[in-house]
């Protein structure tokens, strides 16, 4: 060999170290795969949303067809919890000590995740875009490795108060609320957007366990106490089971539906989409039940990957919705990372995503986090539903009130 040829193949040789240098990586990340791991109820009584981890999986099993994330493919490993947080505790453990996950996503539900959030803090594993919109997700001097998606329960339940404080000031208050962190979430923010009224409007407050078959005596209660607003924080299985009872016993309040289960085709439909006529909810993403996005191309491009990719799927489940831009965030944040895929970048480009927008959310709403902002989404507009499908009004609001479009 020449000196020449030898000098040129040290140099590729160090061309090459270099480039390998360059790679960083933590367990469940190589040149070819990033593993991450996730818990949802597939089974159960929250087990309608089990529909958004399979949509997650769907969409990385798209981006695999195009050559992955920066060459590698990502490997979700979903396991079913059942909605229950000892499971959660006892997958999690197992994704990160034996599957050796990078992050876990989109873990559903608030009781879960409280139960695994000290854990997963404690190894420095990222707990990215939980599935769950508790206050708790957006703290990140407490818990620096744990991050929310959606918008906060607490702004959610502060401006239904106070569209029910311009609308019906002298209104009579029934809630349904789930008896857990979710639910005390969400009654905190009704309260405190009613201010020093909250004592007197609210009349009557029930409580259900999610293992409960059917909630109807509590909607009797309800009922009898003469409310003319009724708030229904629940999940969807009792949201539905909510609706269809007051319905059918002649309760005819002004109804509150908290996001979590405005969906057309898991809550609305079961109910029954006549009994449900009226209902208040608030969204951030584009309902495909809407014709104002028919020909929307973000809405088509989505239907097309359903029919390709999750073709069981249903095509009016707002929640399908839900996964598909959830999936499109965390994607966006491995581009990011590119070469360096340890869990601390992971979390540092989860905390610098400025004003990311996935087609799907409405106008006017994005992604905007940071170091010390970790709720990435942070406005929702008022609908209500006409039987068929639900219909915006007003303007973008967020915990400041409305806000320009």
């Amino acid at each position: 060999m020449s000196t020449v040829h030898r000098g040129v193949v040290a140099a590729m040789a160090l061309l090459a170290t270099s480039a390998s240098a360059e790679k960083k990586y933590d367990p469940g990340a190589s040149d070819t795969e990033i593993r991450i791991g996730q818990t949802m109820p597939y089974s159960g009584p929250a087990s309608a949303y089990g529909t958004i981890g399979r949509v997650e999986a769907a969409y990385f099993r798209k981006i695999n067809d195009q050559g992955g994330v920066n060459g590698r493919k990502l490997n979700l490993i979903s396991a079913d919890d059942a909605y229950n947080p000892s499971k959660t505790v006892e997958m999690t453990r197992k994704l990160v000590e034996q599957d050796e996950v990078l992050f876990t996503f989109q873990q559903l539900g608030t009781g879960p995740n409280t139960a695994v959030q000290k854990y997963l803090n404690g190894k420095k594993v990222p707990q990215l875009f939980v599935a769950s919109g508790a206050s708790k997700w957006n703290d990140p001097r407490g818990n620096p490795w744990t991050m929310g998606w959606q918008p906060n329960y607490q702004t959610e339940g502060m401006i239904y108060a106070r569209h029910i404080l311009q609308t019906r000031p002298g209104a009579r208050i029934a809630v349904l609320m789930q008896n857990d962190d979710y639910g005390r979430d969400y009654l905190k923010g009704f309260k405190d957007g009613l201010g020093d009224k909250a004592a007197k409007m609210i009349v009557a407050e029930a409580t259900y366990e999610v293992t409960d078959p059917t909630i109807d005596s509590q909607i009797v209660s309800l009922k009898a106490s003469g409310a003319d607003v009724f708030f229904d924080i629940a999940t969807p299985k009792a949201a539905a089971q909510a609706i269809r009872k007051a319905y059918d016993s002649g309760w005819k309040p002004v109804q509150y539906l908290n996001t979590v289960s405005s969906s057309v085709g898991a809550v609305l439909t079961p109910a029954g989409l006549d009994k449900s006529v009226g209902i208040i909810s608030a969204t951030y993403l584009k309902d495909p039940s809407d014709p104002e996005w028919a020909h929307d191309p973000a809405i088509e491009e989505w239907t097309t990957f359903m029919k390709k990719y999750y073709p069981e799927g249903n095509l009016a489940d707002y929640l399908n919705v839900f996964g598909y831009a959830a999936a499109q965030t965390v994607v966006q944040v491995l581009k990011a990372c590119g070469d360096d895929l340890t869990r601390e970048n992971v979390m540092r480009q989860a905390a610098n995503l400025k004003s990311f927008r996935t087609g799907v959310m409405l106008p006017g709403i994005s992604i905007d986090t940071s170091p010390t902002q970790f709720a990435p989404i942070r406005a929702v507009q008022l609908q209500r539903f006409n039987g068929k499908q639900w219909e915006r009004f007003g303007t973008l609001m967020d915990a400041g009130g409305s806000r320009p479009q």
